[in-house]
């Protein structure tokens, strides 16, 4: 396959007996991730083979399937082991073959979507008890150690053949593309000048020195690894997290027409009639049920986690099925109380692991609403529920457009004050007032107010407001004008300007991804005819063009 070709259509829903390439296991406080991978079991198995445990995009769907799925189906789990079923290999990373044969636009978003699959899994280590820590019984290089970067401790197995490497540099012309080489430095804080060998050493390093140079935390002979790792495991896990008794999350459907418009329970995603233009919506809960005595009785029911479930199917089916759409019209229908009264709900129950989960789904999928490379404009119409958790949506826009009539409003709840952060670490009303530090505190003062156009405009809450006299000529030409801009510099654009204030770890590795490899990854020493990525695992040697830029 041609690196312009269309590439299927990606589907994200899948489940445990549906996995190819992992098998997951639990027993009691302790689950186990392992590393699988069929050989003919990728997204285009006519252009690659999955050898070595390398990965595509299939792979990480399962990966991130699996870590939301121990999480609400598994709360009980304290401690997850990510190792590898083949012995002598852990992970090759993501599949060469697959990179040199994707489009560009796929290259990157495969790498955005890896990324956010290990953020998750620092998020459940952080902020759910379930502290990750990787096996490593085998060679461990590329993507294939960025993974067990993400876990809060990697132990590798002392076999003299066994290594830990990032070889894109040396190798392929080519970054580490899910942020190995900001945690070497920034969360393992491997020294630089270290750094700089490994990220040039090809066959990477191994053994203790692998320890000293803190690129991992231990290392055990092969006839004592799997008791070591089992006994640090047990260590961590203690007796789990006693009387969490997790639910059962089905796959988000979708029905979908001929013009490829998905229509979910909560969510609507629809395409045209402009160019290059979709509209995304979310409808508020239609009522609010009382949260019974356990609120996991709930399921997967409750609007709270099944509209954002929905939210990010949607998010990711745009990203990487309809690359051309460039501009997302953001919208919500329906009773904004109801959704300022299960913001109250999911506030006054953090306690609860069921609640609290349902509330980080929230936060992550937000972020990924942030991390889109598509424009998105919120349009503010008559009948709308942008309050609370829905004006964050709202808020991530790139634009906030509201109509001027009796009754449409707006309106906040506790939860646009903390409990969404973005990657940098404020929420998005701090991010929004970054001038004005004290002003988010100031809006305390209107928690479940409902805020016309005026007051949203005096607030510094929408971008704008037009009356009906104007509302349809002025949408027009904001769609049209931004529908016809250049999409790379849109984008570069937006990674620029969703993430001001404080630099992250995270920030540092979408904004790195942004600039960085999405430039490497179209420049000539990388996929030229020459390119290091192109010629892998031919006989001919890559050729360089030796100018620095």
């Amino acid at each position: 396959m041609a690196a312009d070709q269309p590439h299927p259509t990606v589907s994200f829903q899948t489940h445990p007996d549906r996995y190819k390439h992992l098998m997951l296991s639990v027993d009691g406080p302790i689950a186990r991730i392992s590393l699988n991978v069929l050989e003919e079991g990728g997204l285009r198995p006519d252009d690659y083979t999955l050898k070595l445990n390398s990965y595509d995009v299939g792979v990480d769907i399962e990966l991130a399937d699996a870590v939301q799925r121990l999480r609400f189906e598994h709360p009980e789990v304290a401690c997850v082991i990510l190792t590898s079923a083949i012995s002598g290999v852990f992970c090759s990373g993501a599949n060469i073959f697959m990179l040199g044969t994707s489009a560009h636009a796929f290259k990157v978003n495969f790498c955005k979507y890896t990324n956010e699959t290990r953020l998750y899994i620092e998020d459940a280590s952080e902020n759910s008890g379930q502290r990750y820590i990787a096996a490593l019984n085998g060679v461990a290089s590329g993507g294939g150690y960025e993974l067990p970067l993400a876990c809060e401790e990697i132990y590798l197995v002392d076999d003299r053949r066994s290594a830990v490497a990032l070889p894109e540099v040396p190798f392929l012309g080519v970054l580490p593309g899910t942020g190995g080489l900001t945690r070497v430095v920034d969360k393992r804080k491997v020294r630089r000048d270290r750094a700089d060998i490994f990220s040039t050493l090809a066959e990477g390093i191994k053994g203790k020195r692998a320890v000293k140079w803190n690129l991992v935390d231990g290392v055990y002979p092969l006839s004592k690894f799997d008791d070591a790792i089992q006994a640090r495991a047990s260590e961590i896990a203690g007796d789990g997290h006693t009387g969490n008794v997790g639910i059962t999350l089905p796959n988000i459907t979708a029905d979908v027409d001929e013009d490829g418009n998905r229509t979910y329970e909560h969510v609507t995603l629809t395409f045209g009639p402009e160019p290059r233009v979709a509209t995304l919506t979310v409808k508020a809960p239609t009522s609010v049920p009382d949260l019974p005595a356990n609120p996991a009785d709930l399921g997967d029911t409750w609007w709270a986690l099944k509209a954002f479930r929905e939210l990010d199917d949607a998010l990711l089916h745009l990203r990487f099925n309809h690359l051309g759409t460039g501009l997302v019209l953001l919208k919500t229908e329906g009773d904004a109380a109801n959704v300022l009264a299960t913001d109250a709900q999911l506030l006054a129950n953090q306690d609860n692991w069921y609640v609290r989960e349902v509330t980080l789904n929230m936060k992550r999928v937000l972020k990924r609403l942030d991390l889109t490379a598509k424009t998105f404009f919120a349009l503010i119409e008559e009948g709308s529920a942008f309050a609370g958790s829905l004006l964050e949506v709202a808020l991530a826009a790139d634009r906030q457009y509201m109509f001027e009539e009796d009754g449409n409003a707006i309106g906040l709840s506790g939860l646009n004050f903390g409990t969404f952060p973005m990657s940098n670490g404020l929420t998005r009303l701090e991010t929004r007032f970054l001038g004005e530090p004290e002003h988010p505190a100031k809006l305390k003062d209107a928690i479940g107010e409902s805020i016309d156009a005026d007051d949203a405009m005096d607030l510094g809450l929408v971008t704008d407001a037009y009356d009906d006299i104007d509302w349809e000529d002025e949408m027009r030409l904001v769609i049209e004008e931004r529908a016809s801009m250049s999409p790379d510099a849109l984008t570069g654009m937006e990674a620029n300007l969703r993430f001001a204030g404080p630099e992250t770890m995270e920030t540092k590795i979408f904004g790195r991804l942004t600039a960085w490899q999405n430039w490497i990854f179209q420049r000539p020493n990388a996929v030229g005819p020459k390119g290091a990525l192109t010629l892998y695992g031919r006989p001919e040697t890559a050729e360089y063009d030796f100018n620095r830029t």
